[in-house]
């Protein structure tokens, strides 16, 4: 789950010609009777099986990488006054990622958001990884799920919500798809989500000014676009894929290229592939083929002689990618080879030199030398100013050397209570501490980040249970904790039970 945080600095790499104007353009008008609330009710129902999903992936690393995209995206969006009170409120604004390898990104209801590392591994740099997020964000904005809900009035949005499941399922699998909906109620959907040619022009013009006022090249929107052209050919296999929101034509990148402003490019003019983007590039091809296979190939791209073709910002990309299949297959001295390599090729580049950082010690945590991992990451950032990957390699290499720490991930959740993996990590943590209770309760909270209220009760009833029967050694304000948090998600349980 890709949570909200505190909001980075501008886009770098931006100039002051690229930013747009902060005018502001007229959407098409609400015209949907659903309230923001509503419609979040039926994205935590898809979000609540997404989330389930073999395919969700929570990788800290490339979590952090979209947030400082996503983020300053939604502070153009609340300048430009396209998040009225309500919906900035009600709504989600979360991006859920995917292993799935084909180049695809949607938006559902509520503020939802679904991310493939497909694309994440095909786009080149910051600006075109902005226009597909700029672009699904418009259509949050100017509430085009809800005014195609609105449509189809005579269903009920719990079933629209189930049409929608079975929409993504038949995205991967037909007979998925069967097992949820049938094939007539899928493509009934499927027809009534689809977004209008009026829309995706709004989509494209209200995401363009959003894009470029949160400071990222304009060209990303043209050379993106090229890019998910050349990606359905090779790709669609002829099922639904949820809210093909990207039917594209020249006629729209001519419209994109045509607000690039005069003086800073042309179609020649493309944003060159950033080696910071290249190496969370490669991450991605890794964590989306994880297969033995795959995780082998990688070791042929690195041979001296097909290296040495490529430009040095690939090169970077591919010895990165080469390390961490390295490291998954438990090839230790392979992985420090790679590394060092990695390590040199990265000089002289920040960004690029943090991440390969963050992957050092990262393979030091999996190859079991947590010492080794906290030295490299010393001096150990303030929980402040920590990036989310970086925490959450602290407190497993802290946890992994017998001194668990919580004051850090404490910090962390009470800023992001949604955040399931770092309550994870905290559970972890309070257990090795001996605070049962305490880690009951975490690992209560994490099923609540997921909308597994059910699952979240269980927990609860247990420290319960086990309060009860040692009520001479509990923490009486944390047993009165449980109890408050259990009252509060039964009450979330007994509303998510009369949704099915």
């Amino acid at each position: 789950m890709v949570s909200a945080q505190t909001p980075p600095a501008p886009a770098s790499g931006a100039s002051p010609a690229t930013v747009g104007p902060r005018s502001s353009l007229p959407n098409l008008g609400d015209g949907s009777d659903l309230t923001p609330s509503a419609e979040r009710h039926l994205g935590d129902r898809i979000a609540r099986q997404l989330y389930r999903d073999t395919d969700y992936i929570d990788d800290p690393v490339i979590v952090d990488y979209v947030q400082g995209i996503w983020q300053p995206l939604l502070s153009a969006a609340r300048e430009r006054g396209e998040l009225p009170s309500d919906m900035d409120a009600a709504y989600a604004w979360e991006i859920l990622l995917s292993k799935d390898r084909t180049v695809n990104a949607f938006a559902l209801p509520g503020a939802y958001f679904g991310l493939h590392l497909g694309l994440v591994a095909t786009v080149s740099n910051r600006a075109e990884l902005a226009s597909v997020l700029a672009h699904e964000l418009s259509h949050v904005t100017q509430r085009h799920i809800s005014r195609m809900m609105a449509r189809q009035s005579a269903q009920t949005p719990w079933m629209i919500g189930a049409m929608i499941l079975g929409v993504l399922a038949a995205s991967k699998s037909i007979d998925g798809a069967n097992a949820m909906i049938l094939g007539g109620q899928a493509v009934a959907a499927q027809t009534q989500l689809n977004f209008t040619r009026d829309m995706e022009r709004e989509a494209d013009r209200v995401g363009f000014t959003v894009a470029t006022q949160a400071g990222y090249a304009p060209q990303g929107f043209v050379t993106m676009f090229e890019k998910l052209q050349q990606a359905s050919k090779l790709t669609d296999n002829g099922s639904f894929p949820y809210l093909r929101s990207h039917p594209l034509s020249t006629e729209r990148m001519a419209d994109m290229q045509a607000r690039v402003p005069q003086g800073i490019g042309g179609p020649a003019v493309i944003v060159p592939l950033e080696m910071d983007h290249a190496l969370v590039a490669a991450r991605a091809r890794v964590l989306s083929k994880s297969a033995v296979d795959d995780l082998r190939s990688w070791s042929e791209e690195v041979q001296p002689a097909a290296l040495q073709r490529l430009p040095v910002t690939r090169q970077a990309g591919v010895l990165y990618g080469a390390t961490l299949a390295a490291a998954k297959l438990r090839d230790a001295r392979e992985a420090q080879v790679l590394l060092k390599r990695l390590t040199a090729a990265v000089q002289d580049n920040p960004p690029a030199e943090k991440l390969v950082r963050l992957l050092a010690a990262e393979i030091q945590i999996m190859q079991g030398s947590p010492a080794q991992a906290l030295a490299l990451m010393q001096p150990a950032p303030a929980p402040a100013t920590a990036s989310r990957a970086a925490l959450f390699l602290l407190s497993q290499a802290a946890s992994q050397s017998g001194t668990p720490q919580t004051q850090g991930l404490q910090d962390w959740v009470a800023a992001h209570p949604r955040d399931a993996q770092a309550w994870q990590l905290l559970a972890q943590a309070y257990a090795a501490q001996g605070r049962v209770i305490s880690g009951i309760r975490a690992e209560a909270e994490a099923n609540v980040a997921h909308l597994d209220y059910a699952a979240a009760l269980a927990r609860l009833r247990s420290a319960q249970d086990q309060i009860r029967a040692d009520s001479k050694g509990v923490d009486h304000i944390e047993a009165s904790i449980v109890d408050t948090r259990a009252r509060q998600i039964d009450a979330l349980a007994r509303e998510q039970a009369l949704e099915r």
